[in-house]
């Protein structure tokens, strides 16, 4: 037997979404093409918004309000942003741009 050192695996074909056996039209097939895709997209726009939250709690936890009050701006925008894309939805954005704000007027 052979070891098999050189290969590679296409993401797209080897997704969550597999192509195996399901899609049998042209249509479903695409579909799940498209699916892939944007599934990838919609992971890079959700580890944004858990990025900004984490970098905002982190300024929070070390009292810099300067900082802070300059990144809420930014924090907010970028949390509607995902919110209007429907990664969260716009009333979770609110809440935790709320629960921030309150936490910025607190220190």
């Amino acid at each position: 037997m052979s070891k098999i050192t050189n290969y590679s695996i296409d993401h797209f074909k080897f997704s969550s979404y597999t192509t195996a056996l399901m899609a049998n039209t042209k249509s479903a097939i695409k579909r799940i093409r498209r699916i892939s895709k944007q599934t990838a997209v919609n992971k890079i726009r959700r580890s944004k918004f858990r990025n900004a939250i984490k970098k905002m709690n982190l300024m929070l936890e070390g009292k810099k309000k300067a900082e802070a009050l300059k990144f809420l701006p930014k924090l907010s925008s970028e949390l509607m942003k995902i919110a209007k894309t429907g990664i969260i939805k716009k009333e979770n954005a609110s809440r935790n741009i709320s629960r921030i704000t309150k936490k910025i007027t607190a220190l």
